[in-house]
């Protein structure tokens, strides 16, 4: 049998290899568009997996990190003229800073206090966005709001794949953001296995026993809401390059609870969990496109299944139907 690293590099490098070959293989850009979609959706939820999952902080401030991070990105093309590639990482490090406010504001409160703070966080700075009309700066007849307003933000630059690649830019984007999704997931999985991630699970599963034996639940759990929140900020600026365009929908409500499904979907807690969810749950979305206003209700009713009757999700359960074919495997050999 294989050890749990060497399976978790078999499944990665399965994994990698579809990925690798699909943009070769798919009949038209709307499909790799779609895949790099799951890739963006996977990122933020592999580094929220690590604060919900991993630390058992109950935030719902991740996607307004991701936010932060893509108005970071464009904010400073847009007024400072930087390249995007340039933005990126200031955007990544700033973000954790913002993180690390939130989580001196939230993390001396616990459980459902701690979510009901983060997406109140979450949804001033979406109203702040919205309601922002006041001219910041005027572009020719056009006044322009500091944070972009309803409208948002455009014509800041992008990746330079469309100049560089022409035709090809799609797929250059794929690999860009695919690179993304590999290094954000193994620091993910350094993280977990690390004698840290283990203080993070202890904090989540026995608070008392580990505060017993001198793990400082603020201090790990700043430290993870801060750790996360750096590849949450270079996924929101890469899809601000991307799409070469954002706004306030980025803080919507219907979009935090669909990259929230797809760790339910995949499984809380679960190392593969996110990439799953995202795949499952955006390859359900795209099939139910079809139905029109049933489709909502349909992924509802997938969440809801999932939650009642597979709370450990599919990776879990594949993890439960492995374990149970090794008992009898080992009861037959006996």
């Amino acid at each position: 049998m294989l050890s749990g690293v060497a399976r978790d590099i078999l499944i990665a490098f399965l994994f990698l290899a579809v990925f690798a070959t699909l943009p070769f293989v798919l009949d038209g850009r709307y499909y790799t568009g779609q895949i790099v979609t799951i890739f963006f959706y996977a990122v933020v939820a592999s580094q929220w997996n690590l604060v919900f999952g991993v630390a058992g902080i109950f935030s719902l401030a991740q996607m307004a990190l991701f936010a932060f991070g893509a108005y970071a990105t464009a904010m400073l093309g847009f007024y400072l003229d930087w390249s995007v590639w340039a933005a990126m990482p200031l955007a990544g490090l700033t973000t954790v800073l913002v993180s690390i406010l939130i989580g001196l504001a939230c993390l001396r409160l616990t459980g459902a206090y701690v979510a009901l703070l983060t997406l109140s966080i979450a949804q001033v700075v979406y109203f702040l966005i919205v309601t922002d009309t006041d001219c910041f700066v005027m572009e020719g007849v056009r006044c322009r709001q500091f944070t972009g307003g309803a409208v948002g933000f455009s014509q800041f630059g992008d990746l330079g794949t469309r100049k560089a690649f022409r035709g090809d830019w799609l797929t250059a984007n794929y690999f860009i953001v695919l690179a993304l999704l590999i290094v954000s997931m193994l620091f993910t999985y350094v993280i977990v296995k690390s004698p840290m991630g283990l203080a993070f699970r202890a904090l989540r599963d026995n608070p008392g026993y580990a505060i017993s034996r001198g793990i400082g639940r603020f201090k790990y759990q700043l430290l993870v809401f801060g750790l996360s929140a750096f590849f949450t900020g270079i996924a929101g600026g890469l899809w601000a390059s991307h799409f070469r365009a954002i706004g306030p929908n980025l803080l919507s409500l219907s979009l935090m609870l669909f990259v929230l499904a797809t760790m339910v979907v995949g499984g809380v807690g679960r190392f593969w969990g996110p990439l799953v969810g995202a795949i499952l749950l955006v390859g359900a979305d795209e099939v139910m496109r079809e139905f029109g206003e049933y489709r909502t209700l349909g992924l509802g009713l997938i969440l809801a299944v999932f939650v009642v009757a597979m709370p450990q999700g599919i990776v879990g359960l594949l993890k439960a139907g492995a374990a149970c074919l090794r008992r009898r495997l080992k009861e037959t050999a006996g």
